[in-house]
């Protein structure tokens, strides 16, 4: 079942461009990851499917419920961290996170608790004596509090220190392994990778490719190296071959196609090392805005 389902969604702000023909389904239980550099169209996509603004044309189901005319009741089942969090600087995180609570129709104060200590945050300091990183870790577990079904994450780790972002990636694939779907947002690879199973690539306001990561990385080009004595670079001429250097020795380039055809030319040298490597995430990236 898909929790989400956008078709030809398109947002422009008066003359400039938010997203364009924006088309993606995310199923139940999933992490979909969404990355793109900062003014891709990230947070206008999420803003969209919150319905905190509304569409220029085209259409956004969440739960199966179309996003503008059922906004409140969606969001009912929502969590929410966008990118930048702001709040009332005089409040202490207890009241705050007891006011954020009465929004919900259940009681979640024994998951208030238990997430605080998760994320080691003091409930009874003030929010303007609060780091960066601590706000953010007020807006982590202020979208968590109500258990969620559908949990969107916009640029979640920004200001968190590594080993708290290694317990924010515990807690959300925790959220997730008793069924919370996740639409992960961001513009650092490493994190989607790591977190994501499927991810959807925007760029320029329109969507480049929607895939599985490892059909990603089989579909695209393989990063090889071979050592051998006499190598040059018109060693491996082949169609697909691009990218090629040379360095003591060692030929090292990119290759897309059928891998048996770098295999066979490999087969007549008498080679000393070879290396053939899938790329990551972010060298696809990059590929798709080259």
């Amino acid at each position: 079942m898909s929790v989400i389902e956008v078709t030809n969604l398109t947002k422009y702000y008066g003359k400039a461009r938010g997203i364009v023909n924006v088309s993606c389904s995310v199923e139940e239980g999933e992490i979909f990851g969404f990355i793109g550099p900062n003014g891709a169209g990230k947070s206008t996509t999420i803003r969209l499917l919150l319905s905190l603004i509304h569409p220029t044309s085209g259409s956004a189901k969440v739960f199966g419920k179309d996003v503008v005319t059922h906004g409140p009741e969606i969001r009912r089942d929502i969590g929410y961290l966008p990118s930048e969090v702001y709040y009332y600087e005089g409040m202490k995180v207890i009241d705050l996170l007891k006011y954020s609570a009465s929004f919900y129709d259940c009681d979640c104060t024994q998951r208030m608790h238990e997430l605080t200590a998760t994320m080691e945050l003091e409930l009874n300091r003030r929010i303007s004596d609060l780091s960066y990183g601590n706000k953010k870790k007020v807006g982590i577990v202020q979208g968590l509090l109500h258990s969620p079904k559908l949990l969107f994450l916009d640029e979640p780790t920004s200001g968190l220190d590594p080993l708290m972002q290694r317990k924010f990636f515990d807690l959300i694939r925790a959220e997730n392994a008793r069924g919370v779907t996740v639409f992960f947002s961001s513009h650092i690879l490493g994190e989607v990778q790591r977190l994501c199973t499927r991810v959807g690539i925007i760029r320029d306001g329109s969507i480049a490719e929607i895939s599985d990561i490892r059909t990603l990385q089989q579909n695209n080009y393989k990063k090889v190296r071979v050592t051998a004595e006499g190598l040059t670079p018109a060693s491996f001429d082949l169609p697909g071959v691009t990218n090629v250097q040379t360095e003591n020795g060692t030929v090292h380039f990119f290759f897309k196609g059928d891998i048996n055809a770098v295999l066979q030319k490999v087969s007549g040298i008498q080679v000393t090392d070879v290396t053939i490597e899938e790329p990551t995430l972010e060298e696809i990236f990059m590929h798709y805005y080259e």
